[in-house]
């Protein structure tokens, strides 16, 4: 039989499922039964077809070229992308699964995909969100199943308390199941510090990407956060290990200097950070709008607001102004005595609204639109 004739890739239409099979399907034929010595052309062209459909990089064009056998190609690829337009992948979820593991297109959909799918079903995932889940950790499916994704998940479901919360920490840190065991000698280590029970649940939701490094890098937070005045077996701890991995040493000092340009000492500034460790993560533009409104327009006493550094957190636009509107409101009419807008401040949405607005019945309109103003001009006071 002549060699395949090689076309322009114009010639050929954008990826969809059914091309991609009807291509497979036709162009097995004459592969099979090329002599080996003209393999290169042919796979050539099975190259420039992927590599335009799926954007694969020449890496993973190398990695098919050495796949490609009478054994594994076209049946492979074509029932992996059966199997998983049977499960319901959109036509983007497989692209973006191939594109990431092409690997996956020379899979035993029994022996290695089905199981792996069918232990995240047991898990509860279904429909769209099994089919989201596993196209954004496309790696999960590359992992050995009993070697590493069931003791990763059994590690996982004994930190965990319900389905609703594993559900959300794989969601959130899938990427980590293919990690096992360096994410379970982590723990370990961060347990053997103090940080045990609900706290490594806040770990794994919030910043499940400390656990990914290396021991001795996560024991070198460990030191700086003892350095910075925080104790081991402190509650604390976990929330400045998050700020301190989180952020370059640049950057933290950086965000320390910005707070003592207002006049707080090297040891207010820390107190600040240790009451408040999230504080350092806020934007340069929220800390100094925040400080400033705080010292300047509440006139609030530095050691006050050193003392309580966690009323910088709150949304400047939708918490801080507003309620600042109605305390000057409730002064100014002499409607009730309120002596500490930061009392006012921390109070939840519901008790604030029962004993500033909703109780005074004769003013609730105009407290409200001191309150909800800046939501009907659209902007702020």
């Amino acid at each position: 039989m002549q060699s395949l004739k090689l076309r322009p890739l114009l010639f050929y239409p954008p990826f969809s499922s059914n091309s991609f099979q009807s291509f497979l399907l036709s162009f097995s034929t004459a592969f099979l039964s090329t002599p080996k010595n003209q393999y290169s052309k042919e796979t050539t062209f099975i190259f420039d077809f992927l590599n335009s459909n799926f954007k694969l990089p020449k890496s993973q064009s190398i990695y098919i070229s050495k796949r490609l056998s009478g054994t594994t190609f076209p049946q492979n690829p074509l029932s992996v992308i059966n199997f998983f337009k049977q499960i319901g992948f959109s036509q983007t979820q497989i692209q973006t699964i191939i594109r990431q593991r092409v690997q996956l297109l020379f899979s035993d959909v029994d022996k290695t995909l089905r199981p792996k799918v069918d232990l995240f079903q047991q898990l509860g995932f279904q429909g769209s969100d099994l089919c989201g889940f596993i196209s954004r950790y496309p790696t999960i499916l590359t992992a050995s199943l009993n070697k590493t994704l069931v003791p990763s998940v059994e590690a996982i479901k004994k930190i965990v308390r319900n389905e609703k919360d594993l559900i959300q920490v794989l969601c959130k840190c899938g990427w980590i199941l293919p990690k096992y065991p360096l994410f379970v000698s982590n723990i370990a280590f961060l347990e053997s510090c103090g940080i045990v029970g609900d706290q490594v649940l806040i770990l794994l939701k919030r910043h499940s990407r400390l656990l990914s490094f290396s021991q001795s890098a996560i024991r070198n937070y460990v030191l700086q956060a003892v350095e910075l005045g925080f104790h081991q077996n402190s509650r604390m701890l976990i929330h400045g290990l998050q700020t301190i991995s989180g952020l370059s040493k640049k950057t933290f000092k950086r965000k320390l200097d910005i707070i003592q340009s207002f006049g707080f000492s090297n040891d207010e500034t820390l107190q600040m950070f240790k009451k408040s460790p999230a504080l350092l993560r806020a934007s340069d533009k929220k800390l100094k709008v925040g400080i400033e409104f705080f010292l300047h327009t509440v006139m609030l006493p530095k050691p006050a607001l050193a003392n309580r550094p966690m009323i910088l957190m709150y949304s400047i636009e939708d918490r801080v102004f507003p309620r600042y509107r109605v305390f000057q409101l409730l002064k100014s009419q002499n409607l009730c005595k309120v002596s500490s807008f930061v009392y006012v401040l921390c109070l939840s949405e519901d008790m604030f609204l029962n004993k500033y607005i909703s109780k005074f019945k004769e003013n609730t309109e105009a407290l409200l639109i001191a309150y909800k103003g800046h939501h009907i001009a659209g902007g702020t006071m």
